[in-house]
C-alpha cells in the first residue's frame, strides 16, 4: 500500500499533536517513557495581565532545554531577563538536570548568554545577518 504525502503550509488542527503522539510512542518502546516536563516563567502586561514575555523550557532526560527567553524591548536592561535565566536555573537544579541548553542566532542575544556562563559548542552558518546559529549550553556542577 503508497503512503499518502501531503504537503502544506497549513498542516490541519492535531497534526502536530499526532506526529509528537507517534514519536513518544516509538522511544517509549525503545527507551522507556519521555521525561518531558514543560516549564515557564510568564511576564505579564501590566495593564492587562497578558502575556507579553517570559521564558520556555522543558526539562528532558537530565537535560533543561531553554526553548525562548523573551522579554519586551520596553522591559529591557532591568535585570528580568537575567532574573529568568537564574530562576530557570533553579528549576532545572530541582529536577536534578546535568545542563542547560538553548539557540541563538548572531543577530540574538549571544553574548548575554556568555555573561551568564553559557558556551557555544556547535554553530551554523548561513548568510549574514541572521546567522550564525549558535548552541549553547551550561554544565550544572
Amino acid at each position: 500500500m503508497e503512503p499518502i504525502l501531503i504537503e502544506t503550509d497549513s498542516p490541519p488542527a492535531g497534526a502536530y499533536q499526532a506526529l509528537l503522539s507517534a514519536l513518544r510512542s516509538y522511544t517509549a518502546g525503545r527507551v522507556g517513557p519521555p521525561d518531558n516536563h514543560d516549564f515557564a516563567i510568564l511576564i505579564g502586561d501590566p495593564d492587562c495581565g497578558d502575556p507579553v514575555g517570559g521564558l520556555w523550557a522543558q526539562s528532558r532526560w537530565g537535560g533543561f532545554h531553554i526553548d525562548m527567553l523573551v522579554v519586551p524591548e520596553s522591559m529591557r536592561r532591568q535585570g528580568i531577563g537575567s532574573g529568568l535565566l537564574q530562576r530557570a536555573e533553579a528549576e532545572a537544579r530541582r529536577r536534578s538536570c546535568l545542563h542547560l541548553w538553548l539557540e541563538t542566532y548572531a543577530f540574538q542575544a549571544r553574548p548575554f548568554y556568555e555573561r551568564h556562563g553559557f558556551s557555544v559548542f556547535g554553530q551554523i552558518d548561513g548568510p549574514a545577518p541572521i546567522y550564525p546559529r549558535y548552541f549553547m549550553t551550561k554544565p550544572l556542577d
